[in-house]
């Protein structure tokens, strides 16, 4: 018998009549019941959770969720039930399906100029929105940053995406992930990808550290795992999380190569060889030509100034003279140029798919 067992109390005007409900139709196994000669008080159990059901107890009946990996199993399929006492139970999917919003397009431009908020957010991390509409849902871009480094107080952990990158951009930090051996250290100029659900944790960050993490689709759950040590046992950095492998990009040891757009020259991170083409990643750079007008065939189009400037040339748009810390996105189609380029420009570019 543990030393503490917590319980739910919720009310009931009518004890006898909850009792099959609960123990039938929820299949929870009655742990407790009295006074005997006119119950007022019964404990039930099941599923994680332990109910005490009281006669006369001034709580409102509330709501249980039970997710069930077969919930057609459960209940006789039944997706909402009302027990007699008014508690409302929802029958939910274990896993349900990732849903990814369809793109709604939007030409997108963010300054750190503008001074939008940082928000304070997990493991005490700072966040700043870098698209504000989210494309209908389809995608987050955040800036993090941690000012004061050290020990992060985070846990092994992992979510529930169809993509997601962190690019160093300032500083470094410590990570572990499942099956890729001992932690290691993302300096500035690198990136990881985090494939669907590989188990990872932030171990340590100097200080005024600062990355850019990109996640689809833009609400996620994240879940902790509180039974798995990183680093473990297992490596493996060839396999494949729901298609994608991991991804340690790093700047000195990779090839420059001409890019699409005119007037640029780029690294490619591997991202989307390794992705199966879910998304592409690169670092530009200003290189010898003229700039020309470009449009892309992409779903999602977003930049990050890392370094330098440049003018932003939109088609029906005013221009944007951007600098370090700024961000924009580019819907389908639409004639764009990067104008009046330094010669220290720098951009991360992400685009879903990897390849058009």
């Amino acid at each position: 018998m543990p030393e503490i067992l917590a319980e739910i109390r919720l009310p009931t005007s009518e004890l006898r009549d909850d009792i099959p409900f609960f123990t039938r139709s929820l299949g929870m196994q009655m742990d407790m019941i009295y006074p005997a000669d006119d119950p007022q008080v019964a404990v039930f159990s099941g599923h994680g959770l332990r109910l005490r059901i009281e006669k006369g107890a001034p709580e409102p009946p509330g709501t249980i969720r039970i997710r069930c990996a077969n919930p057609d199993d459960f209940a006789q399929g039944a997706r909402e039930l009302v027990a007699p006492n008014g508690t409302r139970v929802e029958i939910d999917d274990l896993n349900p399906p990732l849903v990814l919003p369809e793109t709604v397009h939007s030409f997108v431009v963010r300054r750190l100029a503008d001074q939008a908020p940082w928000i304070v957010g997990r493991a005490g991390m700072q966040y700043r929105d870098l698209i504000p509409d989210r494309l209908g849902g389809s995608i987050i871009a955040s800036h993090i940053r941690i000012p004061d480094g050290g020990p992060v107080p985070d846990m092994v952990h992992y979510h529930t995406v169809g993509f997601q990158l962190i690019f160093c951009y300032r500083g470094w930090v410590d990570l572990v992930y499942e099956d890729q051996g001992e932690p290691f250290r993302l300096h500035a100029g690198n990136c990881v990808i985090q494939p669907p659900e590989i188990r990872h944790r932030v171990l340590y960050a100097s200080d005024n550290i600062e990355v850019i993490e990109i996640g689809v689709p833009a609400e996620h759950v994240t879940t902790i795992d509180h039974d798995m040590t990183l680093p473990n046992a297992t490596v493996n950095p060839d396999r494949r999380f729901q298609g994608q492998r991991f991804v340690h990009h790093k700047a000195d040891q990779a090839i420059w190569q001409p890019h699409a757009r005119a007037g640029f020259t780029c690294r490619d991170t591997t991202i989307s060889a390794n992705t199966g083409g879910v998304a592409g990643v690169q670092v530009l750079r200003k290189t010898d030509g003229d700039p020309v007008d470009f449009r892309h065939g992409f779903d999602i189009h977003f930049t990050f100034v890392m370094d330098g400037t440049m003018t932003l040339h939109g088609e029906g748009r005013e221009p944007f003279r951007l600098a370090r810390g700024d961000a924009f996105v580019i819907p389908p189609d639409m004639a764009t140029r990067y104008a009046d380029a330094s010669d220290d420009l720098e951009l991360l570019e992400v685009t879903l798919p990897g390849a058009t």
